[in-house]
């Protein structure tokens, strides 16, 4: 059973059931014509579940279509102390009015112990006429040392997407120095 889908395990149930009431009608002849209803009614139950498991996988991969996928890019990945870091975190394919990504508080943790927070004020989201904001830029200015740079857009304090990048920041004269 682990091999098979919901779907093709509700046919093997109705196949199942269909041959009973088959076999109930061609032994006892007053079942007979019950039996015929009966199997007509399961194959048509079996053709409606089938469908509808078809239509919920379908339903979850529009969903899962529909959410754009998150990136976030550094450059340059690799600089001299002090070092000013451009960052673009960019929302790519999925749809325009994706309401988990609409108005969302954007963080940007630093890796560097410090990380910075933004909240937009924005009209209420309306399906079909609310479009989401595809890109975030920001410079971020590192000392000697190795970074991981995280991305979050927040809903009511909860993450629904993140992503990372990093670099390498090498020291400085004024830091060998030190």
């Amino acid at each position: 059973m682990a091999d098979r889908t919901v779907a093709e395990f509700i046919v093997a149930i109705i196949a199942d059931a269909t041959l009973s009431v088959w076999n109930a009608g061609r032994t006892i002849p007053s079942v007979r014509r019950q039996s015929t209803v009966a199997i007509s009614l399961i194959i048509a139950c079996s053709f409606a579940t089938v469908a509808g498991a078809a239509d919920d996988k379908d339903n979850k991969n529009k969903d899962s279509d529909k959410r754009p996928k998150l990136t976030l890019k550094a450059q340059p990945l690799v600089s001299m102390s002090p070092s000013k870091v451009t960052f673009r975190a960019e929302l790519s394919g999925g749809s325009n009015d994706f309401e988990e990504y609409y108005c969302p508080t954007v963080e940007w943790d630093w890796g560097d112990g410090t990380h910075s927070e933004m909240t937009s004020d924005c009209d209420p989201y309306e399906r079909g006429k609310s479009e989401i904001r595809r890109r975030y830029s920001v410079e971020h200015t590192f000392r000697g040392g190795a970074y991981q740079i995280t991305f979050r857009l927040k809903r009511r304090d909860k993450v629904v997407a993140s992503t990372t990048a990093s670099i390498q920041v090498q020291a400085g004269v004024d830091e060998l120095q030190r």
